[in-house]
């Protein structure tokens, strides 16, 4: 059977490629006995999944029963899974078989696995391995034949980490992975997947259905939708309802439904949070970006430099920073410059792939250039090398660099007082007492 035929026999609209791929995956695997864990968000229609699964199976004359883990309490999740004996707790009045007995050669589709107690994965385990279970106050194992699709919308790895799942549970049923996309990464789909919804609830309250304007649909598509279908067939049940006219422009749209404008940026919570799948992967890209843009700065300064040596002709002795800089300009170098800044641009590898920049070639100066071309740096010792001390004649006192200064404003403005104190930003008095001070008045 076909994509489309699946998606017109099971109701499925949509023509993303993350969806395609998805389905694609349970036609494969619905042939075969195999576990098969789905994941993806609330909402987003694991249990279709699930009943493609069984339905395109060997198994699809048999039970097929949905069970959401997630919603029965741990006091009684055995109970119900594999049964319990007469007399084995309080209110225990009969026999009871469970979920795995009832089904019997047909599929179970377990929800919500990663709310399921620790002690009920061991109990499920024993059942994908050996296909034996023992019910609640029972000592004789009994047999079932069941195939086990498991569904979650939280990360069983984190909870491995937090010591909420079992990791040899989750290798065990993680045979075969079905990653469901979300609605915001199928935004194709959105409007029409709204537009089955709007039809089907007019034929619910016998009313015409509801058109949108091409702005309210741009509104529908940018929605980040964090409750996914359930949550736009919600949207579109409330507009059926509540719009006075048929025809739903951009302002009616968020008047009904003013939270469709919330765009849900995304924010750091600790990994340690219930289903924190994909917060560290936040942190680790915002440090990645940092630390991208100081490289990006660094590799700028050395680019500066290198086009200031090369562009004046200049040489470099006996500095091995620049002498470096100069024989091996900066790793991303490329040939085109940056208008705007004034020097080159460098770009990395992954940059240069995206954008399609072309890659510079760069000859470093022959050593007959650079014996010929002035040297700006240059060292007196016998080794080639900068002291690692210098020496400094002069006094620095603050009175010796105020008589300085006098001086080259008085020499600067060929003595003449009143400019003088301008430049030095002081009063023509204070200039004249402090020439006498200096006793500078018979040298200007």
């Amino acid at each position: 059977m076909n994509l489309l035929a699946v998606k017109q026999r099971f109701g499925i609209i949509g023509r993303s490629q993350k969806l395609d791929q998805a389905l694609d995956k349970a036609l494969r695997v619905a042939g075969t006995e195999m576990t098969v864990l789905i994941t993806g968000e609330s909402g987003v229609g694991k249990e279709v999944f699930s009943r493609i699964i069984h339905s395109l199976s060997p198994r699809k004359h048999n039970n097929f029963i949905a069970v959401n883990t997630g919603a029965i309490p741990s006091g009684t999740i055995n109970s119900e899974l594999f049964g319990h004996k007469k007399g084995a707790f309080t209110g225990a009045t009969t026999d009871r078989k469970g979920y795995f007995e009832t089904v019997d050669s047909g599929t179970i589709f377990l929800d919500e696995i990663g709310e399921m107690p620790i002690d009920t994965q061991a109990y499920l385990l024993r059942v994908l391995e050996s296909g034996e279970y023992l019910p609640v106050g029972e000592s004789k194992p009994r047999k079932t034949d069941v195939r086990v699709i498991a569904a979650t919308n939280v990360s069983l790895e984190e909870n491995i980490k937090s010591g909420r799942f079992r990791e040899d549970l989750y290798y065990r049923l993680n045979t075969i992975n079905i990653q469901v996309p979300a609605l915001r990464d199928r935004p194709e789909d959105i409007y029409m997947l709204f537009r089955k919804f709007a039809v089907d609830f007019a034929e619910k309250y016998r009313s015409e259905p509801i058109h949108l304007d091409e702005k309210s649909r741009q509104i529908l598509e940018q929605y980040t939708w964090p409750g996914n279908i359930r949550e736009l067939k919600n949207v579109a049940e409330q507009i059926s309802v509540l719009a006075e006219d048929r025809f739903v422009d951009a302002e009616q749209l968020v008047r009904i439904v003013p939270n469709l404008l919330n765009r849900n940026l995304p924010m750091l919570h600790s990994s340690r949070n219930k289903g924190g799948n994909g917060n560290d992967f936040q942190e680790r890209e915002i440090l990645y970006k940092l630390l991208f843009d100081m490289k990006n700065d660094l590799n700028d300064l050395k680019g500066l430099v290198f086009e200031l040596i090369k562009d004046n002709n200049l040489r470099v002795n006996d500095l091995s920073g620049v002498r470096t800089l100069l024989s091996s300009p900066p790793e991303s170098v490329i040939g085109n410059r940056n208008t705007e800044n004034g020097y080159i641009r460098k770009n990395s590898d992954a940059e240069r792939e995206e954008f399609n920049y072309p890659r510079a070639e760069y000859n470093p100066p022959s050593e007959n250039y650079r014996k010929n071309q002035p040297i700006i740096l240059h060292s007196d010792s016998t080794e080639g090398n900068f002291a690692e001390t210098e020496d400094l004649d002069e006094e620095l006192s603050l009175m010796e660099m105020e008589k300085r200064f006098i001086k080259k404003a008085l020499i600067k403005h060929r003595g003449k007082r009143k400019d003088a104190a301008e430049e030095l930003g002081i009063s023509e008095r204070t200039l004249y007492r402090k020439i006498k001070e200096y006793e500078l008045a018979d040298k200007f």
